[in-house]
């Protein structure tokens, strides 16, 4: 039977790929070609083409309408996301003395750092915070001045692990079957401890404690051939623990004990790169909302933040010194904040609170990679991540310009092609045009970058109305021009309380009363903003004072209260107070003499009287 093509005629002559001149001419018809407006957008994209904080143009973040920062926009909130860190089960495995030959060929590897430098604590608020503001189409962090990312310098610096060499690369999905054949050639494991292991998994992975259990008692007195099986168990679990941590939180792929298999060759991969396309992945699967986890390598992520906004995060080592990995640099730590104030505090960065180039006084340890201006798609076997560094050129010390559009990674099966592509990096580096000039100082950018990023991305994740100190009855009345916030308000609460305290005790109690119901109303968000209130009026007191609960939202206070300077004295009391009536001499004064005259007497009379009665 002849077969039928696409128009529904038949033809029995063979299909003719069209040449490369017709193709190129396909192309040039279709770009000439006009471009219609869409009418079938659907409701949520307008609403979020027309909110403040989104993104007016989506040329860029074109999946924007999936992504939490919209639905955090829109009204709805995510908890912090659960973490995978194995930092602690690193120390399970240690290579001591006895088994140096499992160390020699760890340390070939370039992996032996990673034993040392992984961190045990990941702070799940700062992590979630800046995890919101990862955009997958771009793989940077956007932030209110400009975008930011994890580059193959932060990994070089920050791990101390190769980031050239071979690309990891598998050609499919292992099978079952084939892990287990594996586990039974590489590990000298069973046909039944094998299949069991992976039944219990279900799926073509392994556990980390199976590997601990099994492989941890071998020492450098066992076989050749049961110290090649720990090693490539070793390594298994290290990279398990590390760089390829996913979601499953007690298991490692067996796919990746293929690259441990001639034991030689294990230091001829690009380590660092594969474990950045793997870390751009899971920040890029944690970006969705129904999604409650973040897997990856979150030392390299964590130091990364202490790196850059040292003065918001970190906690430094005084111990450090420089020839180590940078992650040593730090303490890692939970931060106490929440994650809506964590939120609250990105969205009030600036550029110059953030430290671009971080890595000055580690140069001499550790030159800049050269690979690190790669432009081009890094991959770890079936995940392919684009590695734009012209939409950070303020981490390499450049003037930021407006960059091209990202490109889409191509589909894992062309992995050769990608491979050739890495294998000839200095063909594809940015040249000295699309890197522009140097920095007059950190984080300068050109005069329209900022206008084209607020139109293109979304800028702020916590909206004004769901920001903290403010009430939800207030919601409806709030200004669309209010950017009042905690700390502000804060600030002025305490500015007024310290004016108060310095009057002295010699004050009426009305004052101490309007000044402490300003002060409710300032932190309650009951106040409007106005620098007047912050310093006492010389108006006379009202007694019609409505409370804070029935005053209208913004309404400023009706009671205002005499400044301490011309409060008059109080009436002459029977029990007068102390001589000594500043609450904060300057020099130790002597106590005062206790109270005497109508105090002693009324006690006389009283116990007089009683006596009397009896």
């Amino acid at each position: 039977m002849p077969p039928r093509t696409r128009g529904g005629y038949t033809s029995t002559a063979p299909r003719r790929r069209p040449t490369g001149s017709e193709r190129r001419r396909r192309v040039q018809l279709r770009e000439v070609e006009p471009e219609h407006p869409r009418h079938d957008r659907d409701e949520t994209e307008e609403v979020l083409e027309g909110a403040p904080g989104g993104p007016i143009d989506r040329c860029i973040l074109r999946s924007f309408h999936k992504h939490v920062a919209a639905k955090i926009w829109l009204g709805e909130d995510r908890a912090p996301l659960k973490l995978v860190n194995h930092g602690a089960k690193l120390q399970l495995w240690e290579l001591d003395i006895e088994r140096s030959r499992i160390y020699e060929t760890v340390q070939w590897s370039g992996l032996a750092p990673l034993i040392s430098c992984s961190h045990r604590v990941a702070s799940r608020p700062m992590l979630s915070a800046f995890c919101e503001r990862w955009q997958p189409e771009t793989t940077t962090f956007h932030l209110p001045f400009g975008e930011m990312t994890i580059t193959l310098d932060d990994v070089a610096s920050i791990l101390h692990i190769p980031i050239t060499g071979s690309m990891i690369s598998f050609s499919q999905p292992l099978r079952v079957d084939d892990a287990n054949a594996l586990l039974v050639e590489l590990l000298g494991t069973t046909d039944v401890e094998a299949s069991r292991e992976t039944e219990q998994c279900r799926s073509p992975s392994v556990r980390l404690q199976w590997l601990r259990e099994n492989f941890s008692t071998i020492t450098d007195v066992s076989s050749d051939d049961d110290i090649d099986f720990a090693t490539r168990a070793f390594l298994l679990n290290l990279v398990g623990c590390t760089l390829f941590a996913d979601k499953s939180a007690t298991s490692v792929g067996v796919v990746y004990l293929e690259l441990f298999r001639d034991l030689s060759m294990v230091g001829s991969y690009a380590w660092g790169a594969a474990c950045l396309a793997f870390m751009y992945r899971q920040l890029t699967t944690a970006t969705r909302f129904e999604v409650r986890q973040l897997g990856g390598y979150l030392t390299l992520l964590q130091a990364w933040i202490y790196e850059h906004f040292p003065e918001m995060f970190s906690s430094p080592d005084m111990a450090y010194i420089e020839s180590q990995p940078r992650a040593l640099r730090w303490r890692p730590h939970v931060i106490p904040d929440s994650l809506q104030s964590l939120r609250e505090r990105l969205d009030r960065l600036q550029s110059s609170d953030v430290c671009w180039e971080p890595y000055v006084d580690h140069r001499a340890e550790h030159p800049f990679p050269d690979i690190a201006w790669f432009s081009g798609c890094i991959k770890c076997g079936l995940v392919v991540e684009p590695y734009h560094p012209e939409r950070v050129l303020r981490q390499f010390g450049h003037i930021q310009t407006i960059p091209p559009r990202p490109f889409a990674p191509p589909r894992p099966d062309r992995s050769i092609l990608l491979d050739q592509y890495w294998e000839r990096w200095t063909d594809h580096v940015l040249i000295d045009q699309s890197r522009g000039r140097r920095c007059h100082y950190s984080g300068e950018s050109v005069a329209e970058y900022m206008a084209w990023y607020d139109r293109i991305s979304h800028r702020i994740v916590q909206p004004p109305h769901l920001r903290s100190g403010f009430t939800t009855d207030a919601r409806s009345s709030l200004p669309s021009h209010t950017a009042s916030t905690s700390d502000s308000r804060n600030a002025r609460a305490l500015r007024l309380l310290r004016h108060v305290i310095s009057g002295g005790r010699q004050q009426s109690g009305d004052y101490f009363w309007g000044a402490l119901n300003e002060a409710h109303s300032i932190l309650t968000g009951s106040d409007e903003t106005s620098a007047s209130h912050s310093t006492p009026s010389h108006a006379p007191a009202s007694h019609s004072t409505p409370s804070p609960a029935t005053r209208p939202f913004f309404c400023p206070p009706t009671f205002v209260y005499p400044p301490p300077a011309s409060v008059d004295p109080p009436p002459a009391l029977v029990d007068p107070p102390p001589a000594a009536v500043d609450p904060h001499p300057s020099s130790p004064v002597a106590p005062p003499a206790p109270p005497a005259g109508p105090i002693a007497s009324t006690t006389v009379y009283v116990r007089s009287k009683r006596k009397k009665k009896t």
